[in-house]
């Protein structure tokens, strides 16, 4: 694959992080994914799961700031996202999605009514649906993250969906 479709490809999610549209990605950007999140399940930012939520949301900008953020103004642009996304995936996809596990393990601790460590397919499309993606595409995905076919989504099917999430067309 030519470096050019990856840009392409990576280009295209920027705006999934850029929760504000105020065209750069920021710790304010994870901020407000985590509270909106929160806002959707009713629970309590200073609650076990609130504060779980939070602490991931600050390690996923923490690793995404370490590998795009190239000129250190606690910006990323668009043009740094994809060049540094791209080094990334280029080194190993798996590598990439790990520095978000922090933060898709406690927003499926929030989707998970049950404790049980996964979220229901309906609520994964909840979380989805939070994020930005339209409804319909939210539930397919959602469906598809199932990999297991229990209707349920856990952690060991998410992040590497996250990687995948960078690799494919959309």
């Amino acid at each position: 694959m030519v470096s050019s479709e990856y840009e392409r490809r990576i280009a295209a999610r920027f705006a999934t992080f850029d929760q504000d549209g105020n065209g750069w990605i920021d710790r304010e950007d994870f901020s407000v994914a985590a509270k909106a999140l929160l806002a959707e399940f009713a629970v309590p930012a200073r609650s076990d799961k609130g504060q779980a939520l939070y602490a991931g949301a600050e390690a996923f900008w923490q690793g995404m700031a370490g590998i795009a953020d190239r000129d250190g103004d606690q910006r990323i642009t668009r043009e740094e996202f994809v060049t540094g996304a791209v080094k990334r995936l280029r080194d190993n996809p798996e590598r990439f999605a790990e520095i978000a596990r922090p933060f898709l393990h406690a927003a499926l601790c929030v989707a998970d009514a049950d404790g049980d460590g996964a979220a229901t397919v309906a609520d994964t499309a909840r979380v989805l649906r939070v994020f930005g993606v339209p409804e319909d595409l939210a539930r397919a995905v959602a469906a598809g993250l199932d990999t297991d076919g229990d209707g349920r989504v856990g952690e060991a099917e998410i992040v590497p969906a996250c990687a995948r999430y960078f690799t494919v067309p959309e």
